[in-house]
């Protein structure tokens, strides 16, 4: 598992459907659409040491298990042939607006985003140090990240994509994390508030007729607000293209419900043309309990109205035991995923409670 994030074991920062069908007809878009049962997925980061032998007994009982696919975070060959022979499909995950690469850095400062008090992150980087956005608003930036998932994509081993940390920067944080950083985030406070770049301002200025220099709460302003979604939901849309290009599908790890999405990270999820989304319904983050889950299920699905699927991402570490990892898994699909993904150790004990709570939920074929 990446050092990076790994976050909650080392007090960083959160990166952080009945089984519904999009309605658009394009056949990349239905890859991900269960046939005959729930799809399930894990996160992982591949161990280069891991062995042939490991790698097939390990996809193996995934897939026995119900697991269906795989989220890598790096770019493994060996990880997904090996997971591909066990009929798992094998999907490139990439981090999208938080892109922190030393020689970005060093070309480009001006690609990055810049909050309220002026401050970019080049060279101020909020929370922690990989904490590096990109301004969504800069067509240099949508061309490098177009050509960034592009060079995934091609790749015949590869099945899709799987997008991360597309969104602004945390201007709330998981309650469960004020204490980490010593900070009471009841409001919106300026050095967590992007992206305020002459570039943004200006195409804001452009679509609405308002220098947001000249508002006095430009937090409160409700068209400032969309902008920025649209900012992000424009990204996406960019990406998704790329992804059909390819006749691949387009995935992403989401904030865990529509409404938090848009009040902690000003993403619109719910408005993207994807193949699939795993909201983080990391319970423990937000100081709910195992019930909470089937709730930010409902709320998603709810919100989606069958535009494509949603896989409620669950946190290991958040369960006391593998009992409550069952019925996190039971609360999800009985108010309407169409599967989880899993993030964290995905012990032999997680495998049969997720095949236990599978068998015991009846699949249901909208």
């Amino acid at each position: 598992m990446s050092n990076r994030r790994n976050f909650v074991k080392t007090g960083l920062l959160a990166g952080l459907s009945a089984t519904v069908l999009p309605k658009a007809a394009n056949a990349e878009m239905l890859l991900l659409a269960p046939k005959k049962g729930w799809k399930h997925w894990v996160w992982t980061n591949p161990n280069l040491k891991d062995t042939e032998q490991e790698l097939a007994e390990r996809y193996q009982k995934y897939y026995e298990a119900g697991i269906r696919g795989m989220f890598f975070e790096s770019d493994s060959e060996k990880h997904f042939r090996a997971a591909k022979a066990q009929k798992l499909e094998a999907h490139r995950w990439i981090w999208t607006m938080n892109r922190g690469e030393k020689s970005l850095l060093d070309a480009h400062p001006e690609w990055y985003a810049v909050n309220r008090k002026g401050e970019s992150c080049a060279d101020h980087p909020p929370y922690v140090n990989y904490y590096r956005w990109l301004c969504p608003s800069r067509e240099e930036v949508k061309q490098y990240l177009e050509n960034d998932y592009a060079n995934a994509l091609k790749k015949d081993y590869v099945d899709g994509i799987h997008l991360d940390y597309v969104r602004f920067c945390d201007v709330i944080l998981p309650v469960n994390l004020w204490d980490n950083y010593k900070i009471v985030q009841t409001s919106e406070l300026p050095e967590y508030d992007y992206c305020y770049c002459p570039v943004c301002k200006a195409a804001y200025k452009t679509e609405h007729g308002i220098d947001i220099d000249t508002v006095q709460f430009p937090e409160a302003s409700p068209s400032w607000r969309l902008f920025r979604y649209q900012r992000v939901n424009k990204v996406v849309e960019r990406l998704t293209n790329v992804a059909k290009s390819y006749k691949k599908s387009i995935t992403a790890a989401v904030f865990p419900t529509p409404d938090i999405a848009h009040r902690n990270v000003k993403q619109d999820w719910v408005n993207w043309n994807i193949s699939g989304v795993c909201p983080m319904i990391y319970h423990g983050f937000y100081k709910e309990n195992v019930a909470w889950i089937g709730q930010a299920v409902a709320e998603g699905v709810k919100a989606l109205n069958g535009k494509f699927p949603l896989y409620a991402g669950l946190y290991m570490p958040d369960f006391k035991n593998d009992g409550e990892v069952q019925q996190g898994i039971e609360n999800a699909l009985t108010n309407g995923a169409a599967g989880v993904s899993l993030f964290g150790n995905v012990s032999d004990g997680v495998l049969a409670a997720l095949k236990t709570a599978s068998a015991k939920i009846p699949y249901r074929k909208s």
